[in-house]
């Protein structure tokens, strides 16, 4: 199957560091060109493939200090894709919104991964402007604000199965991993470390948008002893990071669409303190793989019941859970029924004609 894969622009495709939808489009790509496909990959210059790699720029945007309007490269990019379309069998993009006009009228399928949040009134009346085109959600709570859409299937996120492994340390902390943002709940974070009388280890990204939130609220917390701030990693850091932890706390304020995170820590046999929000129910399995939890107060009686937990089933429900071979293969199959249904109305025709 001839597949092209339409990735954001603002990381490398894997990212060096931080970027949650650029590292799933690369776990996707990969185990696709695996499985014997050909696969273009559409994005930044500086990405790393097995796949044929289509560069719309040298490198990422975030990389690059002299981009001032990036959505022109994101235009850009959507035109050269809509020029190729006759190359491929099947058209997946995971940059939103931006294609849909010029794709959705293009003969080739053509399928979206939405991977964001859509509880904001403008993503309903855009993507209801479309709403015949399909699309995939990444937890089936991502749906809810905009249910009446095409819906072509849920298809959960993956990773390689050796990327992060456990690792024979021993545990003496908490982790966070992720960004610092409101949403993410660090503040929760270290509130529940420090009543739990354990130390927390933050590894983040603060992003320009978030500098204020973390000079106003974050840096003061930070200055307890006990909290460390070691900053962004990368994969290769992860799996002793994540396996040093009695747990990853995720108290997240906000609808997670799927927080990928959750499966990193998974991956290294630690089970996940993780409130009740958004796409949690659908990844985590309480008393398994972590615990769910709907405040700080039950987060911290959780903390008690970590032993009761087996890392090893832990990493046990990912590797049958959430591989990237087992996401391939869910999208392989979508890809497939796409195709099939793109050619009824031409076979009817032949038919009719006959």
């Amino acid at each position: 199957m001839r597949i092209a894969q339409i990735s954001p622009l603002f990381e490398a495709v894997p990212p060096k560091l931080y970027g949650g939808t650029e590292r799933v489009v690369s776990s996707l790509t990969e185990e696709l060109v695996a499985m014997g496909h050909e696969v273009t990959l559409f994005a930044s210059g500086d990405s790393i493939t097995t796949a044929r790699l289509a560069a719309m720029r040298d490198q990422a945007l975030r990389l690059d200090p002299s981009v001032k309007d990036w959505v022109a490269h994101y235009m850009k990019m959507v035109e050269i894709v809509g020029q190729r379309a006759h190359e491929f069998d099947v058209i997946h993009s995971h940059i939103d919104y931006f294609p849909l006009g010029l794709l959705d009228r293009q003969r080739v399928p053509f399928v979206t991964t939405l991977h964001g949040r859509l509880d904001l009134p403008e993503f309903k009346m855009i993507y209801e402007t479309y709403g015949h085109t399909p699309y995939v959600s990444i937890s089936d709570h991502q749906r809810l604000p905009i249910p009446g859409l095409n819906w072509a299937r849920t298809v959960l996120h993956g990773m390689p199965k050796d990327r992060l492994t456990p690792q024979p340390v021993e545990q003496k902390y908490f982790a966070f991993l992720g960004r610092v943002s409101p949403e993410k709940g660090l503040d929760r974070a270290i509130r529940i470390a420090a009543r739990a009388g354990v130390k927390l280890k933050v590894a983040a990204k603060i992003d320009d948008a978030d500098r204020a939130y973390y000079d106003r609220v974050i840096a003061p917390l930070m200055t307890q002893d006990h909290v460390e701030y070691i900053g962004e990693i990368n994969d290769d850091q992860k799996p002793e990071f994540l396996s040093g932890a009695h747990a990853l706390l995720f108290p997240i304020d906000w609808p997670e669409p799927f927080g990928l995170v959750m499966i990193e820590a998974m991956a290294c046999g630690t089970p996940v303190i993780a409130m009740r929000r958004g796409s949690v129910p659908e990844v985590m399995e309480d008393g398994l793989t972590g615990f769910i939890i709907d405040n700080e107060d039950e987060a911290v009686a959780a903390v008690a019941r970590i032993p009761e937990l087996d890392r090893a089933k832990v990493r046990a429900r990912f590797e049958q859970r959430f591989t990237s071979r087992r996401m391939a293969e869910d999208y392989v199959s979508l890809y497939e029924q796409l195709i099939a249904e793109k050619k009824k109305p031409h076979l009817r025709a032949v038919s009719g004609g006959n």
